[in-house]
């Protein structure tokens, strides 16, 4: 049985003229602790799928399933990186974590609430700042505040949405490295929603395609036959990098040139001469 599984999904907004169908046939299937990674274009339907899976949506058809019974609500089994970090700003560090704590732990006294707190924090280098307020810190370290409260929730499937989309480079290859240390300790599932192909192969075991809406829908998936832990400096260098980076890419470009078919008009102009007049 499937850890995660999307089973004929599909996700419609608005109704009668307006109706739009944004996600359709969705089969999807993730094992336990696999880490894989979805990539598309903006605008394809990346958030409306992961707001399905977290259960912050409902499918108009099919059903996703969680350990095999149905997603109905959100629920701290799945934690969710987002990529606007979604932190309180009257809180500070340790607050933001803690309130995730206490909702995921009810029973937990005060002094288990702060070790896990400290746990945590200290786990994504944060500990310094625990008693700053976002708007102190910087982009990346909200984001990191952002994976520690996910992680301190102890879920059993982490998904992350486009979550180092905002971030500089250095701060995104950091990053990267720190959630990948994380996932390798005890494999948990996860789920990377990301525009980029490099990210993806770097951090996953399988990539797949979302062909853009309307009606987006899953692409073939892409196996990464590299072995772990991977070093980015050396990937340039790796045949099975280059070779599943390109064919990706080619089939993304693909799905592009189809846009623009698709989107080109041809207009009809009326058969129009200019009126003479007779002075």
């Amino acid at each position: 049985m499937a850890y995660l599984e999307l089973k004929n999904v599909a996700k419609t907004y608005g109704e009668g003229t307006t109706k739009t169908e944004v996600l359709t046939d969705i089969n999807l299937s993730i094992e336990e602790g696999e880490f894989v990674a979805i990539v598309g274009f903006t605008g394809s339907g990346k958030t409306t799928l992961v707001n399905l899976i977290n259960g912050l949506l409902k499918p108009t058809r099919g059903e996703v399933l969680f350990k095999g019974v149905p997603v109905m609500d959100t629920s701290h089994e799945r934690g969710v990186i987002f990529q606007n970090y979604s932190l309180l700003p009257w809180l500070n560090v340790g607050q933001n974590v803690a309130m995730a704590v206490r909702e995921a732990f009810p029973k937990s006294n005060k002094k288990e609430v702060k070790a896990r707190v400290d746990e945590y924090v200290k786990m994504v280098n944060l500990y310094p700042a625990i008693n700053k307020r976002p708007k102190e810190l910087s982009g990346g370290m909200r984001q990191r505040v952002a994976v520690a409260r996910a992680l301190a929730m102890n879920p059993e499937m982490i998904i992350m949405d486009e979550p180092l989309g905002a971030l500089d480079a250095l701060t995104r290859g950091n990053l990267q490295d720190e959630i990948l240390k994380i996932w390798s300790k005890d494999k948990r599932t996860a789920l990377l929603i990301t525009n980029d192909v490099d990210e993806g192969i770097y951090m996953a075991d399988r990539i797949i395609p979302l062909r853009p809406g309307p009606n987006a829908t899953l692409g073939p998936e892409f196996k990464i036959d590299i072995e772990r832990p991977r070093d980015k400096t050396e990937l340039n260098d790796n045949p099975e990098y280059k070779k599943t980076r390109n064919a990706i890419i080619a089939y993304l470009m693909g799905i592009g040139e189809e846009r623009k078919s698709a989107s080109k008009k041809v207009y009809t102009l009326p058969d129009l001469s200019p009126k003479s007049y007779v002075a």
